[in-house]
């Protein structure tokens, strides 16, 4: 099982986190993103899903 895919999800950042509460873009930067419409590629994980379920209004999952 060395060889074994990783599950993977693209996250895209489509709304700026400019007015939002502190914690939320904290989350944004937790999670890679920096530029709006930067994308970043993460392990699916239930702790990176609960973070893009947290700012599900800022990002687009791709």
């Amino acid at each position: 099982m060395a060889n074994e895919q990783k599950k993977t999800v693209k996250v895209q950042l489509v709304r700026s986190p400019i007015g939002t509460k502190g914690d939320h873009r904290a989350t944004v930067r937790g999670l890679g993103l920096r530029k709006l419409n930067s994308v970043s590629e993460l392990e699916d994980t239930p702790a990176v899903r609960g973070m893009i379920n947290k700012i599900d209004y800022l990002v687009k999952v791709l």
